[in-house]
């Protein structure tokens, strides 16, 4: 019989002379190992390249030893492991602490400031210049070093009772100003916010004179203010003397001034009632005297011839003694001559005094008013 080829039975080798079926069985065994491998170096590449800035910091790099001039904002970013290392540089203030700086004043009195603290800033914009120049730790050349020097500058350009004392509240603002001067000179990028200056410590038997001499101080200031506070008293009551003076005079004066409206007014009434007064008057001596002037004219207009020897004859017829003889008419003539002169005579004497009796009259009233008036007004 002729044989048919058929199926072979034979089992399929891999390439290392294994069957197929156990490589892929080892393949299958070997994934978590492979798997871990490959998750230890994506480890240790993050780890080594990636790496984080925070806030308030910007990063600097090096490549094989030399400073890049790549600054990194705050974040996330990646660098070549095992090449480049980096280091996060702060850009915020911070505060430098230099404590235990001893110097020796003029005097030669040695003193420990036991703390300094420099609030300082570097600014981004010149990190790059900054930490070239001067390195990371750049703070140490320019502030922690930089204080002890300024420190004993000051100090030996002045004496115990000056540093202690009188200057210390000048001494913050002369070191600031002498390191941001040093720093605007010579690293641009260091800003000097402010500097705080602790009390030194001196030696006690310095000390104790200072607190002897502060307390001696103390009640010499109580004293002055005690002094001062009776000059206070003493003036406040002069100023309210003075002030009730011059409300007193004040009052004085607004009475003495109603005092003379008041006499001003009694016065111009007085020379009112003077005037009605002597008005009156006059107008009654004139009113008189016209009487009197018109009764004289009515005498003057009777004596007449015709009247005068009427006169006579009812003289005549009334006389009880008659004369006869050669003179009788001169007589009779005579007799009317003196008739007519003695009625000129009585109208004259008739004016004249009632002229004068009027006159006599008003100068009593007269004086007896301005007497009056003048008590009226009298002195102020």
């Amino acid at each position: 019989m002729n044989s048919q080829p058929g199926p072979s039975n034979r089992v399929p080798l891999a390439g290392d002379g294994l069957p197929r079926a156990a490589a892929a069985t080892s393949l299958y065994l070997n994934l978590p190992v492979y798997i871990s491998i490959t998750a230890i170096l994506v480890s240790i590449f993050i780890k080594t390249a990636v790496h984080q800035i925070p806030e308030g910091h910007v990063g600097v790099y090096w490549r094989g030893g030399m400073l890049l001039r790549r600054v990194t904002p705050p974040g996330i970013h990646v660098r070549i492991p095992l090449i480049d290392t980096f280091e996060a540089i702060q850009t915020t203030m911070q505060t430098d602490k230099v404590t235990d700086i001893m110097c020796g004043t003029k005097g030669g009195v040695t003193i420990t400031f036991d703390k300094i603290e420099v609030v300082n800033r570097l600014k981004r914009g010149l990190v790059y210049e900054t930490i070239r120049e001067y390195g990371v730790q750049y703070d140490r050349t320019w502030i922690y070093d930089k204080i002890h020097h300024e420190i004993n500058q000051f100090c030996s350009s002045h004496s115990l009772e000056e540093v202690y004392i009188t200057k210390f509240d000048q001494v913050d603002e002369q070191i600031k100003d002498a390191l941001q001067a040093d720093c605007n000179r010579y690293a641009p990028g260091i800003e000097i916010i402010a500097v705080r200056v602790t009390k030194p410590t001196i030696p006690q038997s310095v000390s104790d004179n200072y607190v002897a001499m502060e307390v001696e101080r103390t009640k010499a200031l109580v004293a002055l203010e005690r002094q001062r506070v009776m000059e206070r008293e003493a003036e406040a009551e002069r100023v309210k003397a003075v002030a009730q003076a011059q409300r007193a005079a004040e009052t004085s004066a607004i009475r003495m001034q109603q005092l003379l409206a008041e006499k001003e007014a009694e016065r111009a009434q007085a020379e009112i009632e003077d005037a009605m007064f002597l008005a009156r008057q006059k107008a009654r001596a004139d009113a008189e005297q016209y009487r009197l002037e018109r009764e004289a004219a009515a005498l003057r207009s009777k004596l007449t011839p015709q009247f005068l020897e009427y006169v006579l004859i009812q003289s005549l017829t009334n006389n009880t003694k008659i004369f006869f003889g050669d003179r009788l008419p001169a007589l009779l003539l005579d007799t009317r001559a003196a008739l007519a002169g003695a009625f000129a005579g009585f109208e004259a004497a008739t004016v004249g005094s009632a002229v004068g009796d009027a006159r006599e009259e008003q100068q009593p009233q007269e004086q007896q008013h301005q007497e009056q008036q003048k008590l009226s007004v009298g002195p102020v």
